[in-house]
């Protein structure tokens, strides 16, 4: 396997652990309706993939809620409740440590909303050297599309066949390799380390 040029990473469950699930209770808890029903609405009903496909600003993906819902708690807590989901994957955070400090080029591509991605910033997410973001709301489509994999590689500046992913969900690493990119589904930490080293990069891990 050729030595690539740019490694991009999922954020979800890659980087960041996360629940939907959690996201559900803790609006239901802010709006006192069902869970069920907050999960069929965000979830189950689309608006979710709508929002991280970039239809839907904060505002109004705030305003199809409450419509649908016939509820209005605080917008900024209901985006709150909505985006307090994540932890961090201490196990991959030595690997992005040792790939930048070796001087490969990382970037991250990912399924994101406004809300999250703000959130996330928390994490520091900047610090851990990464150079390009492409973003499913910045683009206007979501994986597994085709096309959020081509603008990955123009915002990366490197020929889709010179990229390494890796993305927990199957379905999007098949599309990856689709677009050309070489891709494995993340599954821990030490499995992609041999990924990486197997394709001939060398980094102190």
């Amino acid at each position: 396997m050729a030595t690539p040029r740019f490694l991009y990473f999922d954020l979800g469950n890659v980087i960041l652990h996360f629940d939907h699930r959690v996201a559900a209770r803790q609006i239901a808890e802010l709006t006192a309706l069902p869970e069920n029903r907050v999960w069929d609405v965000l979830f189950a009903g689309g608006l979710e993939l709508r929002y991280e496909s970039g239809e839907l600003d904060d505002c109004r993906f705030y305003e199809e809620f409450c419509r649908v819902t016939d509820t209005q708690p605080d917008q900024a807590a209901w985006l709150l409740a909505g985006s307090e989901i994540f932890k961090l994957n201490a196990s991959i955070v030595p690997v992005l440590g040792a790939l930048k400090g070796a001087g490969y080029s990382l970037g991250i591509l990912s399924n994101t909303c406004p809300a999250h991605w703000n959130y996330c910033q928390r994490y520091g997410i900047v610090r851990y050297g990464f150079d390009v973001y492409a973003l499913s709301y910045e683009h206007g489509a979501c994986k597994p599309d085709p096309s959020i994999y081509s603008y990955a590689a123009d915002r990366a500046g490197v020929r889709a066949n010179e990229i390494f992913y890796t993305d927990d969900i199957e379905a999007n690493v098949v599309a990856a390799r689709e677009a050309g990119f070489d891709a494995v589904q993340y599954t821990s930490a030490p499995r992609l380390v041999d990924e990486l080293h197997s394709r001939g990069l060398r980094f102190n891990y």
